[in-house]
């Protein structure tokens, strides 16, 4: 009997964690040795499936990111320009990685080589390319969405800081982002000590901590995507866990995507699965309307039809929180069922930047025909 002790899963992102779909022949390709591929965080890839050939495999993959601009491609500097990260034990066959390099009778030694442009050179290879995006006749709106400068390099022979719970806690109180930032990037228990902190009483700390968290994940992923990537994932399973106590994680996984939704916009989607439990139900569209607030797209892009119904629900912050989610997304196909709450006067406290900010759903519905008449 043979023993069957082969472990394979599906590749997966190295900046975004998220499962990639398995390499194509390129089209129309000068270079077209290797099968490409993008993820939808907007890293691309190249497969050797020998592993034997990496070194082309990454100027393939440099040309491929650069929209098959060669002269751009070599300009470009590791670190600065672009991020570069590999899957390996890679089989192209069945689209799976290996924890053995012999898969019935077959060597598997493949690797999965990715390089993620930064957004400002990533934006210069389009336009040198030409790219224009309409829809029906106009240029396509642009979303609020800036991405943060590249991080600058820390020197390797400086003195590390070693992350405290005292320190952190102390940093998150005062809002020191900067501070938290050079922890996060010396000694990574900074994300864990933070994350402990939203297990607090007090509501309006567990939102200014999970805001923070978010402001920092989006600077540190410009050198570090995928220490974020899991944090996101382990934020997730606590969420799946009946047994342990999820508080501020759903409003932390909004900050955290919503600050960078160029890399963890696929994140979102999977939000919407705590939408009809009542103690996450708010925080769910919370959560939603302020990843819209930055890339209206990335929402859209989810299954956020599911969540239509709660636009008349009898609860003023479920209602209130569904209003201002479906303005930013500009809801057109709600808009007769958002000027019936013009004139709701009931109270509610929505958290903008970590602040909370007293309201009525009355006003949120104002404010969120505004928006839609905008597209009109």
């Amino acid at each position: 009997m043979v023993k069957e002790a082969t472990i394979k899963v599906r590749p997966w992102c190295p900046f975004c964690g998220q499962d990639v779909d398995q390499p194509q022949e390129p089209v129309q390709r000068k270079m077209d040795e290797f099968k490409v591929g993008t993820c939808q965080c907007g890293a691309v890839y190249t497969s050797d499936p020998t592993g034997f050939n990496v070194g082309s495999a990454m100027v393939e993959c440099m040309v491929y990111a650069c929209d098959d601009n060669a002269d751009l491609a070599w300009e470009l500097m590791p670190d600065e320009d672009y991020l570069t990260g590999r899957i390996d034990n890679y089989d192209e066959v069945t689209h799976q990685v290996y924890e053995i390099k012999n898969v019935d009778g077959r060597k598997v030694g493949g690797v999965l080589y990715f390089i993620r442009l930064t957004k400002d050179i990533a934006d210069l290879s389009k336009r040198l390319k030409g790219h224009k995006q309409e829809v029906g006749g106009k240029i396509k709106s642009v979303s609020k969405f800036i991405a943060p400068e590249m991080e600058p390099a820390r020197d390797p022979k400086r003195q590390k800081k070693r992350a405290s719970k005292q320190e952190i806690k102390k940093l998150v109180l005062a809002g020191d982002i900067d501070s938290l930032v050079d922890f996060a990037f010396d000694d990574l228990k900074t994300l864990r000590f933070m994350q402990r902190l939203l297990y607090d009483p007090l509501e309006d700390n567990r939102w200014l901590c999970a805001y923070i968290i978010g402001q920092v994940c989006a600077r540190l992923a410009t050198r570090k995507p995928g220490a974020v990537s899991d944090m996101l994932h382990r934020m997730y399973e606590a969420c799946t866990d009946s047994a342990a106590t999820h508080w501020g994680l759903i409003e932390t996984i909004g900050s955290i995507i919503a600050a960078r939704p160029d890399i963890y916009g696929g994140f979102s989607r999977h939000l919407l699965m705590y939408r009809a439990v009542p103690s996450s139900r708010v925080q769910v569209l919370w959560a939603m309307g302020s990843i819209a607030e930055m890339s209206p797209e990335t929402v859209r892009n989810t299954p956020i039809y599911s969540v239509f119904n709660y636009i008349d629900h009898p609860d003023s912050f479920t209602r209130g929180h569904a209003i201002r989610l479906f303005g930013r997304i500009k809801t057109v196909e709600l808009k007769s069922e958002i000027e019936k709450q013009i004139d709701d006067e009931a109270g509610l406290t929505v958290y903008e930047h970590g602040k909370p900010v007293q309201t009525t759903v009355g006003a949120l519905a104002r404010e969120a025909l505004k928006l839609i008449q905008e597209t009109d």
